[in-house]
């Protein structure tokens, strides 16, 4: 387990984007595909529909409109950036890495440091973290940290219990100095005994993708559903109230609340659990389902252009995924 309190003169948030697919998939959609009912994907999952990639679109495309959108935002240009980051479990290819695709469509000065983290859905965190830290030292001026993810791709059609909960997005922050959301402290933590939870056997050095790996299905995502409730009720609500404590901040003092978007009815015993009141959970799995390392800077994205963000204001930022892994992030707006 890391945690990191900011130093002085610490980066912050300059600006936020998110970008989704125009490709819309209903729970009458997924019914047609999956078999499951729609009433029944709202009631288990409180997701109501989802974005999914078109076939010409990879992750490094969903990046990109993020990225532009934080840039615009933050009012400088990609010449300007010293760095980027972008977390995703679903790269355009394993090599090479997909912010050096970003970066290059970008337009980024030659020598800029590009490079993914692949810490599943609690990527952003853990890339926002490594970002802040890179910047405290005397360059680069200015970071952009993307958590971007294509999971349409990697789910199995057979898989009911999957194929509901995911979509695809990507959400973007650019950091700097001053910042209209100074990261506070942040803690990362693996758990790395729980690993089998979640995953993609198929397609690295230990099972390479072949005839036989592909017709086992070793190429789609898997989940133990139950195994990661247990996983969140035993280390990620325990670890946010810790890490709350240590920071010398109660439940009652955070103004929005920003999860990773796994699933809504798990979001709501979540809230329950921490003692912070669904009005200040911000969310938007409804709309999205699960986005990946790309759920926690898209909710990000529209808490901050929604406006409802004042001075002073604390937002938790928790992410939980595959590893098992955890990262939490505290800000306080400027």
């Amino acid at each position: 387990m890391i945690t990191c309190s900011a130093a002085e003169g610490a980066r912050g948030v300059l600006g936020t984007g998110s970008y989704v697919p125009s490709r819309v998939m209903s729970n009458k959609d997924m019914n047609t595909l999956s078999g499951v009912h729609e009433v029944a994907i709202l009631r288990k999952t409180a997701i109501r529909e989802r974005r999914w990639a078109e076939p010409e679109q990879a992750t490094s495309d969903l990046a990109i409109g993020a990225a532009r959108a934080a840039l615009g935002q933050a009012g400088i240009s990609a010449a300007e950036l010293g760095l980027v980051i972008v977390a995703t479990s679903t790269p355009d290819s394993p090599q090479p890495a997909t912010a050096c695709v970003v970066a290059d469509e970008l337009g980024v000065r030659p020598g800029t440091a590009a490079f993914d983290v692949n810490s599943v859905c609690s990527g952003f965190t853990f890339a926002l973290s490594i970002a802040e830290r890179m910047l405290n030292g005397t360059s680069p001026e200015y970071a952009l940290v993307i958590g971007a993810d294509v999971y349409s791709r990697i789910l199995s059609p057979t898989d009911r219990r999957t194929i509901v909960l995911f979509g695809d997005g990507a959400g973007a922050v650019v950091l700097g100095r001053g910042g209209r959301q100074r990261l506070i402290s942040t803690r990362l933590a693996s758990f790395a005994s729980a690993r089998e939870l979640i995953g993609v056997p198929g397609g690295g050095s230990r099972l390479p993708a072949t005839e036989g790996t592909l017709r086992e299905g070793k190429q789609y995502f898997s989940m133990d559903g139950r195994g990661v409730t247990q996983f969140i009720e035993t280390h990620v609500v325990p670890g946010i109230k810790e890490f709350l404590k240590d920071n010398g901040v109660s439940q009652d003092d955070i103004a929005h609340f920003v999860p990773h978007q796994a699933n809504g009815r798990l979001l709501e015993s979540m809230s329950e659990q921490l003692g912070i009141p669904s009005e200040r959970m911000v969310t938007t799995v409804t709309r999205y389902g699960n986005t990946g390392a790309a759920s926690v800077p898209i909710t990000l994205d529209h808490l901050v252009r929604s406006g409802s963000v004042t001075p002073g204001d604390l937002t938790l930022l928790a992410a939980f995924g595959g590893g098992m892994s955890m990262g939490l992030t505290l800000m306080r707006a400027g």
